[in-house]
């Protein structure tokens, strides 16, 4: 059963704890970087729906209790791009100008992988607004970032 993901509720979260942490969750700052997480914190206030599949689900109960898509750049990418019909928010790969507040955008920041996941919060125009944590950010512009390349992924629903 596919339910509807709501980017405002994802929004309003993104902005709320931008700039600060929220104490339900673990702040990966220091071992790696939180921009996930926070993601992940996001998709998760839009969706209302978390996955607790050992293998290949996207949950967190605490630092010791996650699943590797909650935090890595990566896992999150391919859990939400899954062509099997489970549990939790799914999306698709678009072209930038397609995305949508309450969508998340992977850059790749180095010449090897993605390794920073960031979520839309405004856009005008055809200028995009962002959150993000790591080095925290406020609806900043995305072209205020350096990078080589970036995945767009736009949130087509969530499963129940």
């Amino acid at each position: 059963m596919a339910g509807v993901y709501d980017r405002k509720k994802a929004v309003d979260y993104a902005r709320v704890w931008a700039l600060s942490a929220n104490p339900n969750y673990y702040h990966f700052g220091g071992i790696g970087g939180d921009c996930t997480n926070f993601i992940s914190q996001c998709l998760f206030a839009g969706s209302g729906v978390m996955n607790y599949n050992n293998n290949n689900g996207w949950f967190y109960n605490s630092i010791s209790s996650r699943s590797p898509s909650w935090t890595g750049v990566g896992e999150l990418m391919r859990f939400l791009l899954r062509k099997e019909n489970t549990k939790g928010p799914y999306g698709k790969i678009v072209n930038i100008n397609q995305i949508e507040e309450g969508d998340i955008i992977q850059l790749r920041q180095n010449p090897t992988h993605f390794n920073h996941t960031v979520i839309v919060t405004k856009i005008l125009g055809r200028r995009i607004y962002v959150c993000a944590h790591t080095n925290d950010a406020k609806d900043k512009p995305l072209d205020q970032y350096n990078y080589f390349e970036t995945m767009p992924i736009h949130i087509l629903g969530v499963r129940k």
